[in-house]
């Protein structure tokens, strides 16, 4: 009956947030708190999705699994369940001899921490990777690869035997592929990242999980039960019994300096630095473990345990389509002329 303030558009159309009418089939899709207009696409893992009427269309394509390792026993499943973990005995850390894989299977990671220092806070990784290789007639034999320190050793090799996979260096990382479909790297210190193809879906087990797309049963232990302790179900995954088992405690609890320094140091996941990444991977978790393990480093000048936090925040965006370029002269810098 009388004019009304403010801004409306016609019958059939809204507003574009910009002070501008657009019809309903162009509004924008929204995802991890940025807008995009119709026909733009975004890669989400391994699937491409396109905005088409307010909604994402993607793909359906399987993706493969990811599993890391780094600093004082942060550990993130196939899945994508996070949790903490400790303890000084060999650990099966991810395998296809499980129970519910139906096809033999064809490799084993078992990781030993070795911690250093008055804190025993882990500062590298014994590695031992077992495989299955094929000999003349259709036999199957184990070949072993220890890693410790850089050192690769290859045991029980048959001069018949058809290797399933390559070991390469690359950068800083020892990295070993194999014909089936898994990958790993490690970086020499304390970070492990295994990759297994799609095909491995619910045929792995052991501290990272079982890859069948839900974490809620990531915690099943080597007898098949569901663990709500996560100390009982990693010490179900022991090679041996006889080995104790650890406590996680608060290394931070007792070291007020400490604690403020690596907050001012790890400060930088929660920065404008890592500001592209903040809505698609949630930074909160690694700045926790990145302060928690600054208070274990003996030295306040050893920043490996802040650079191995940081540098893990890092890979979670790049696997999430984000680059950030973070490393300095100054800060975690690495000397890429000596590499190449």
């Amino acid at each position: 009956t009388e004019c009304v303030s403010g801004c409306m558009c016609p019958d059939g159309l809204v507003l574009d947030g910009s002070g501008g009418c657009i019809p309903k089939d162009q509004c924008p899709c929204v995802h991890g708190g940025h807008f995009y207009k119709p026909g733009e696409t975004i890669k989400v893992d391994c699937n491409t999705c396109t905005c088409n009427k307010r909604q994402w269309n993607c793909t359906d394509n399987p993706c493969k699994g990811t599993c890391t390792v780094y600093g004082n026993g942060h550990y993130m499943s196939f899945d994508g369940e996070k949790f903490d973990f400790l303890g000084d005995c060999d650990y099966i850390l991810a395998q296809d001899f499980c129970p519910n894989n139906m096809d033999a299977g064809t490799f084993r990671i078992v990781i030993q921490n070795n911690a250093c220092g008055k804190s025993h806070s882990i500062c590298s990784l014994k590695i031992t990777l077992i495989f299955e290789v094929c000999l003349e007639l259709a036999i199957t034999k184990e070949l072993e690869i220890r890693l410790l320190e850089g050192r690769i050793q290859e045991i029980a090799t048959d001069p018949g035997a058809e290797k399933n996979y390559k070991v390469d260096l690359r950068g800083g990382y020892i990295v070993i592929e194999t014909n089936q479909g898994m990958n790993f790297m490690w970086d020499q210190k304390t970070t492990v990242v295994v990759h297994v193809a799609p095909s491995f879906q619910g045929k792995v087990c052991g501290l990272c999980g079982d890859f069948d797309g839900r974490s809620r049963n990531d915690f099943t232990t080597r007898g098949q039960s569901m663990e709500m302790s996560i100390q009982e179900f990693g010490n179900s995954w022991k090679i041996t019994s006889t080995c104790s088992n650890i406590n996680m405690t608060d290394l931070c609890a007792d070291q007020p300096f400490k604690s403020a320094l690596g907050q001012k140091h790890c400060s930088i996941i929660k920065s404008n630095i890592f500001e592209a990444c903040h809505s698609k991977v949630n930074p909160i978790p690694y700045y926790e473990s990145c302060v928690s393990d600054f208070c274990g480093c003996d030295s306040v000048g050893d920043c490996e345990c802040f650079c191995t936090s940081v540098a893990a925040y890092s890979r979670s965006c790049s696997r999430a389509g984000v680059c950030i370029n973070w490393r300095t002269p100054a800060i975690c810098p690495v000397f890429c002329d000596y590499y190449n």
